[in-house]
C-alpha cells in the first residue's frame, strides 16, 4: 500500500546522508518514529548517525554501493511504520519534499530487466515495446524462428 512512498522517501533520505541536507533529513525521519517513543527514536538517531558516518568517510565508489546496500533495511523499517502508523503517511511525503528541494534531487525511476537461459525480454520505462516476432520453429535449432537477423 504504501511501498512508492516509502521507496521514495528512503531514496531521498539515503541520497541526503553526508551531504549539507542531512541534518534536515536525519531530524524529519527521528520525528517519523516518535509514535515508537523515546528509546526507538534514539536507536533510529543511532543507526542513521553510523550509516550516515560510513558514507562520509568512504569514496565515491563504495558510497554508491553503501547506499544501494542500506535502502532496504530503511525500507523495511519505514514501511512497518507507516503500516502502524498510517496517518504519517504525509509526513513522509512532506519530509521527501522538503529533502528534495534542499538537495535539488529529482525523483528517479529504474528499471531492471533481466533474461536468462535462452530467455528474451522487452522493456520500456516511460514508453512502448512493439515486438514482431515468428512463433519458433522446432525444426531449427535452439528453437528459431524461420526469419530474422539470427538466421544464418
Amino acid at each position: 500500500m504504501f511501498e512508492d512512498l516509502v521507496k521514495d522517501g528512503v531514496a531521498v533520505v539515503v541520497n541526503a546522508m553526508a551531504t549539507d541536507a542531512w541534518p534536515l533529513a536525519r531530524d524529519g525521519v527521528v520525528r517519523l518514529f516518535r509514535r515508537k517513543g523515546e528509546e526507538e527514536q534514539q536507536a533510529v538517531a543511532r543507526r542513521l548517525d553510523e550509516d550516515a558516518g560510513l558514507l562520509a568517510r568512504s569514496d565515491a565508489d563504495t558510497a554508491l554501493e553503501l547506499r544501494t546496500g542500506l535502502a532496504p533495511h530503511w525500507r523495511v523499517r519505514l514501511r512497518l511504520l507507516l503500516e502502524q502508523n498510517p496517518e504519517i503517511a504525509e509526513e513522509l511525503r512532506a519530509l521527501e519534499a522538503e529533502i528534495r528541494n534542499a538537495t535539488g534531487q529529482v525523483p528517479q525511476t529504474v528499471q531492471n530487466n533481466t533474461a536468462r537461459d535462452g530467455g528474451q525480454v522487452f522493456g520500456a520505462l516511460h514508453g512502448n515495446v512493439i515486438v514482431h516476432q515468428l512463433p519458433p520453429d522446432p525444426g531449427r535449432p535452439e528453437g528459431r524462428g524461420t526469419e530474422g537477423p539470427l538466421d544464418g
